[in-house]
């Protein structure tokens, strides 16, 4: 049985941990060294960095930063930001991350990316798409600097993606992001069925009944920001994880394949 994975997600704007609502409001967090130090005691299997400012801004990464959580991070550390070039990704991986996640350059940089994944392999190199509905429903991929959709469908560029040879996606839901009501079920499914790679499903979870009903409909890979770093309707500040027994839970769950 394929285990399922429950990664954290982080979001750094300027050093910063924070947190955002549908890619805008920010919530200061914290530290996020701390906060990896706090997800170490909870034996989290593997996180998920990704620094807001600089994909935002098309600045280099903060190396410091990045080597300051990867030599706190006892679990595989994937990073994402900034990163459109062969010789950031030499460098990031030299820190210690295990998994770079790249964006905008997916496309509009193929050729780096390609020489990535033949340096250090697909499963190292991680494909994220943000993804927002329209009014009418209809989902399109969101370019996060420019703020606005891109005029290609969701089909067409994850296979796209595939055929770049990526081996992992995040997807990340701009519309449900950090409000805490629920995956998009019907977003989940479409993609599921697209795609011939793992996909990690961000956005929406905001209780274990959550994620719960994503198992059920055979969603293995789940990414969380909200539920793991706030808590209550006032959105206090805290740094969490599941229980042993939520975990098992989770993995003992029987997938309803009619979902």
């Amino acid at each position: 049985m394929l285990r399922v994975r429950v990664i954290p997600v982080l979001l750094i704007d300027q050093g910063e941990l924070v947190k955002t609502i549908r890619f805008n409001k920010k919530q200061y967090i914290g530290d996020v060294v701390n906060a990896v130090k706090v997800f170490n005691d909870k034996e989290v299997d593997e996180i998920v960095v990704l620094d807001i400012f600089a994909s935002k801004n098309k600045i280099e990464p903060n190396y410091q930063l990045i080597k300051d959580i990867a030599s706190e991070c006892f679990m595989p550390l994937a990073y994402g930001g900034g990163v459109s070039s062969l010789s950031q990704v030499k460098k990031i991986f030299s820190i210690g991350v295990e998994k770079i996640i790249i964006n905008s350059s997916i496309i509009n940089n193929k050729s780096f990316v390609s020489e990535a994944i033949n340096l250090y392999g697909s499963q190292s190199i991680v494909a994220s798409i943000d993804v927002k509905s329209s009014y009418f429903g209809k989902y399109r991929v969101y370019n996060h600097v420019d703020k606005k959709t891109v005029s290609i469908s969701i089909e067409e560029y994850i296979r796209k993606v595939v055929n770049i040879g990526v081996g992992e996606i995040l997807v990340n839901n701009v519309s449900r992001d950090g409000m805490r009501i629920g995956a998009d079920m019907q977003l989940l499914n479409k993609i599921d069925l697209i795609s011939t790679l793992p996909i990690v499903f961000c956005g929406g979870i905001g209780s274990f009944q959550h994620l719960k009903k994503m198992v059920v409909a055979g969603i293995k890979s789940i990414g969380v920001g909200s539920y793991f770093v706030l808590y209550g309707k006032h959105n206090a500040v805290l740094i969490t994880y599941l229980k042993s027994e939520e975990i098992n839970t989770l993995n003992n769950i029987e997938v309803n394949s009619d979902y």
